[in-house]
């Protein structure tokens, strides 16, 4: 016995001689009131100091795994005879074995069918990768983030570690709100809701206005995010999708859907910014347009407030949710993720202060409340007035890295038509005769990756020859030479 102990470098001695005696216990080896090593002799069967066993006892003491008899030493709890009756019991109940998969229900299997992430790309670390779309991490600027975090603990460090509000961190809604208003929002009759990330805001939405008698259906572009139409499916929405032009969604196509009288939409799900994945900026003449449509028809909308910081050039347009006044059909979800520590797993809801309500209740019920820790730095980092010089270096690198890509796609990808406006990626499309998730595997094997664009569209079939180039994680010599490569793997599936 004590043949098998073995130090690891990453944690107290203390902690890991005290677990092993532990788990000699719980495992029955050392039986209830058998007395244990002096420490003199644990220390020499251990090879550590006598002190580390001493304090390792003393823990096991406050456990209820041991006690000292005063003059005799230290002995196992009879604590321990229970334990090792639990302990056998388990190994004889091996055979107990559910059989999950059968189990699962429809969601269950539905997310795993749509969790792109799961399978992923399997590629040498080596390789070239356009799959990203996060930001660059070399560009946090850590100093200003460790001084938020160590401004905040020293004014109400003890309130933060405690459970904080389900709607949000008070400091920081208010700061959101005057950011919103900023944009151009008028926030009179709205509210916010904190959320972990877009995706868990986006989540909470559509359950609330999930109907339930019958299965939602939902508008959106086409193509459109993944991770929305993921979940849109496994709240049970029947997805619409409606093309993309050069500025924008087919307006005269939505008009045309929207005429039909044979459905009714619970709601379009919408990205007038930096759309993800064709980068397109929809245009103030349609930004007005949709939202007169949504308006006749009476369709909330729920706007994805994707990038919007990302902007290389042109003037500033205002959000959906602007563009609404006073109205409150638009539900807008922001999030700084893509610009700014995703670590942070904050966002938001901006909406009419009624339903903010409806989906705060949802909120507590789900996950009680978003890291207050996380929320408290990121007010403390933009209160400190970090994140304009932040965006302002980000977006110079963006910038250049957006314009190196762009003219890599040209020069070595003439045949295939680019979009993108800004952000941190670009959609290529290819003529027909291109099946990227062919040039895909082609190019993986000479040490390139992106992302196919087939997986973006509403049903499957479409955008097969479509690709997202993500460059914001890529070193300026690999977008060069990465994009040669999967020109060069294109032109060769042009020729056959």
């Amino acid at each position: 016995m004590f043949q098998d102990f073995k130090l690891v470098d990453d944690r107290p001695v203390v902690i890991q001689v005290k677990e092993y005696i532990q788990r000699l216990i719980i495992k029955g080896a050392l039986q209830g009131d058998q007395k244990l090593p002096s420490t003199r002799e644990m220390s020499g069967l251990l090879k550590v100091s006598r002190n580390t066993v001493i304090a390792a006892y003393e823990g096991l003491e406050e456990g209820g795994f041991a006690y000292a008899v005063p003059g005799k030493g230290s002995y196992v709890s009879a604590l321990a005879g229970y334990l090792a009756e639990d302990s056998a019991e388990a190994e004889d109940s091996a055979g107990w074995q559910f059989d999950w998969r059968a189990r699962m229900n429809d969601y269950a299997v539905s997310a795993v069918e749509l969790d792109i992430m799961k399978p992923g790309i399997r590629a040498p670390k080596e390789t070239i990768s356009f799959t990203s779309i996060a930001p660059d991490e070399h560009l946090f600027d850590l100093g200003d983030v460790r001084r938020a975090f160590l401004d905040r603990m020293a004014i109400e460090g003890q309130v933060l570690l405690n459970y904080g509000y389900a709607k949000g961190y008070k400091p920081l809604i208010d700061y959101l709100m005057r950011y919103m208003e900023n944009k151009g929002v008028d926030i009179s009759g709205k509210d916010m809701l904190i959320t972990s990330g877009f995706t868990e805001g986006f989540d909470i939405v559509l359950s609330a206005l999930r109907p339930a008698s019958r299965r939602g259906a939902a508008i959106c572009e086409n193509p459109t995010h993944h991770t929305a139409i993921k979940n849109l499916h496994l709240q049970g929405y029947q997805i619409t999708g409606i093309p993309m032009e050069r500025d924008g969604i087919d307006v005269e196509e939505l008009e045309r859907v929207l005429q039909q009288k044979s459905r009714t939409f619970d709601l379009a799900y919408l990205t007038p910014s930096y759309h993800n994945p064709t980068g397109i900026v929809m245009s103030p003449a349609k930004r007005s347009a949709v939202m007169k449509l949504m308006t006749r028809y009476g369709i909330p909308v729920i706007e994805d407030g994707f990038n919007e910081e990302l902007r290389y050039s042109g003037a500033h347009i205002a959000p959906l949710i602007a563009t609404a006044g006073q109205g409150n059909g638009v539900i807008y979800i922001g999030s700084f993720s893509k610009v700014l520590f995703p670590g942070l797993r904050v966002g938001w809801v901006l909406a009419d202060r009624e339903l903010i309500g409806y989906l705060e209740s949802i909120k507590r019920a789900r996950s009680i409340h978003t890291s207050t820790i996380d929320q408290s730095i990121l007010y403390q980092y933009l209160l400190n007035g970090n994140f304009d010089k932040y965006v302002r270096k980000a977006r110079a690198e963006y910038k250049r890295k957006y314009e190196l890509t762009k003219a890599c796609c040209e020069a070595y990808l003439p045949q295939a038509e680019l979009s993108g406006d800004g952000g941190l990626h670009l959609f290529l499309t290819f003529p027909t005769g291109v099946n990227t998730r062919q040039l895909l595997d082609a190019c993986n094997a000479q040490g390139v990756i992106f992302t196919p664009g087939d997986r973006f569209f509403i049903h499957e079939g479409e955008g097969t020859n479509t690709l997202r180039l993500g460059f914001s994680r890529v070193a300026d010599e690999n977008i060069k030479r990465g994009i040669r490569i999967i020109g060069e793997q294109a032109r060769s599936f042009l020729r056959t």
